[in-house]
């Protein structure tokens, strides 16, 4: 099940980018602004519109922990905005002002990535704000761009159709050529990946001019990187698809095309779970939460619209891929409605609807309560408090969520940080794993750039909500 869960009109112009950080959403447009939203209730700030670009904004993005918020512009320059402030913090410049199309920051900060029309990928360094190099990438426009979660990494994909996949000296370490007949539009890393002994399995979705979305397996082999292995490829869209990405597991890709739809994919078989088709032009972009089963959808009809992905109707015992239950306390009135259906109690939905009952009212529902709302059926009212009481003793009854747990110790976490891989951990076991001369990560075995440890202070806020529940 999908629905929808808000409808933004705010861009005067068609919306180019969308982007989630763990509290808010982005979008850019060529009216030369990036709009930004609470996602507690998709409000818009107050700081916004940002305006700091001269022409039309091609992509935005924002940092790992979600601090910083960038933009690239035809106008060739990468702006960085304070994502608690909207001021800007940094504007750099690419060295032949040539146009950007798309721009990407590490997983852990380090490096920024610009890809320009003249076919030249500019590096930053993030902390300094320097340019470390600016090289050819390709004779065509370089139009898709994206870091490994390694962040030692990226890829490029250019209007010729190839990609090539760079070390962070500018290495060529594979090219893949003509991966998308008519040109690359997008390329997207999964930000999970496998890892058997010496051996690390990156996952890629890339999609072009061609009508196709292709999942990549790109394998590393003690250091050493083998070529892509084309995984899957999706044809369902009918028009040159514009956009991909994958969920926050990896187990989800979705895309949006020109022929108006959107297609959500299961990544890990190749096939089709939904098909959205409320937009009225060409879909141009197409981004996920990292947090919640969110999706956004931009288009050329000026609008962004985000989609709430739920389970899977054909299987009542199998959740959709790539989300796991929220508490039901977190339920919006939407997700209420939907169980309340699930678990036959569909005569109280209009009840539900007129009251505004949420996941917080109904935990705090009672048999008294119950009555007010004007349920009259004694049997009803007790059918709905076991179910309530059932919820809370299935929730109660379980450990704490996989991602709340250190990776190290796998114990519930307290402190949590980021490291240069992406991931989080306990603040105490990172350092002192960092401490016993460890330069590598515990996840991936790969070198660590940087020992800096960022809080992950939206994890700890979710785990304290989850606390607070039990």
């Amino acid at each position: 099940m999908v629905s929808l869960l808000a409808t933004l009109h705010r861009h005067a112009d068609e919306v180019s980018c969308c982007a989630f950080s763990p509290s808010l959403l982005a979008t850019s447009s060529g009216d030369k602004t990036i709009r930004v939203y609470d996602t507690d209730d998709f409000s818009e700030l107050p700081y916004s519109p940002l305006s700091g670009h001269g022409y039309g904004v091609h992509c935005c993005c924002f940092s790992a922990c979600g601090a910083h918020l960038l933009s690239c512009s035809t106008d060739g320059s990468v702006v960085v905005w304070s994502s608690g402030t909207g001021e800007v913090t940094a504007t750099l410049e690419h060295p032949g002002r040539s146009p950007l199309r798309v721009c990407a920051l590490a997983p852990d900060s380090s490096l920024l990535l610009a890809g320009a029309c003249d076919g030249t990928v500019a590096l930053w360094d993030f902390c300094s704000r320097t340019l470390r190099s600016c090289s050819t990438a390709s004779e065509a426009s370089v139009v898709a761009c994206c870091f490994s979660p390694c962040s030692q990494m990226f890829v490029s994909g250019c209007t010729h159709g190839d990609i090539k996949l760079w070390d962070t000296d500018m290495k060529l370490l594979h090219a893949q050529k003509d991966a998308h007949d008519l040109g690359v539009t997008c390329l997207s890393f999964a930000r999970t990946f496998n890892v058997d002994g010496c051996c690390v399995e990156f996952r890629l979705a890339s999609c072009g001019q061609d009508s196709r979305v292709k999942v990549w397996s790109l394998p590393q082999h003690d250091g050493s990187v083998c070529a892509l292995k084309l995984l899957h490829t999706l044809t369902s869209q009918s028009a040159p698809v514009l956009s991909c990405a994958f969920s926050s597991d990896g187990e989800l890709v979705v895309s949006g095309s020109v022929d108006k739809s959107v297609a959500i994919y299961d990544a890990s078989q190749g096939t089709l779970l939904y098909t959205l088709t409320q937009h009225n032009r060409y879909v141009t972009t197409v981004a996920l939460s990292p947090i919640m089963p969110w999706v956004a959808t931009g288009s050329m009809d000026r609008s962004v619209k985000v989609w709430r992905i739920g389970d899977v109707a054909s299987s009542p015992e199998r959740k959709l891929p790539g989300y796991s239950r929220r508490l039901f306390s977190d339920w919006s009135e939407e997700d209420v409605q939907a169980w309340l259906r699930q678990e036959g109690l569909q005569d109280l939905v209009g009840t539900f609807t007129n009251n505004n009952i949420d996941g917080a009212e109904l935990s705090r529902l009672n048999k008294d309560t119950a009555a007010e709302l004007g349920i009259e059926s004694v049997g009803l009212r007790c059918r709905l408090m076991r179910k309530i009481e059932a919820l809370k003793a299935e929730e109660s009854g379980s450990g704490p969520p996989d991602e709340f747990l250190c990776p190290i110790t796998r114990e519930m976490m307290k402190d949590p940080v980021i490291a240069a891989d992406g991931y989080s951990y306990e603040r105490d076991s990172i350092e002192s794993w960092l401490r016993g001369k460890n330069r590598s990560s515990p996840m991936t075995n790969l070198p660590l750039q940087t020992t800096i440890l960022t809080p992950n202070r939206s994890l700890k806020m979710a785990m304290s909500r989850w606390k607070s529940s039990q």
